[in-house]
């Protein structure tokens, strides 16, 4: 199976997170959706591996996140095979700057369309899927 073939499946059994802050803000407004920011350390941070397989790849929150949520990622890999663009290692830390100025990973913020911060979870959220799930869901209303 080439590359392209196992992104394409990724892309099509998993929730597409965004890493374009700017545009996934467009597009919450647009959608009326809340915006879920994560800030990981995708290929050093053992909780932050755990995050994504546990809570984010979990059929719970991907069902709920697949029409309600713009899943945003900030990643600061550390190998040099991750090495993101210039521009993005940029806006991954202004986000960190204003979101997690204490550079805190796994660290996920919950924000409405305008970027203010209704919820916080710092570290590994010690829930399961579907609990994390209804912590977001009581802040749906403030998606309209």
């Amino acid at each position: 199976m080439s590359y392209l073939s196992v992104l394409l499946l990724l892309l099509m059994t998993h929730s597409t997170w965004m890493t374009d802050f700017e545009k996934g803000k467009s597009e919450a407004v647009a959608s009326k959706k809340l915006i879920v920011l994560n800030f990981s350390g995708s290929d050093w941070c053992g909780p932050c591996i755990r995050l994504k397989r546990e809570i984010f790849e979990s059929d719970a929150f991907e069902n709920f996140s697949s029409d309600k949520l713009v899943l945003v990622n900030a990643d600061f890999p550390r190998y040099k095979k991750n090495e993101l663009s210039k521009e993005q290692v940029k806006e991954n830390e202004a986000l960190a700057e204003k979101y997690n100025s204490s550079g805190k990973f796994p660290f996920t913020v919950l924000l409405d369309a305008d970027g203010k911060v209704l919820k916080q979870w710092d570290g590994f959220p010690n829930e399961t899927p579907e609990k994390f799930v209804d912590e977001i869901k009581t802040f749906e209303h403030a998606g309209n």
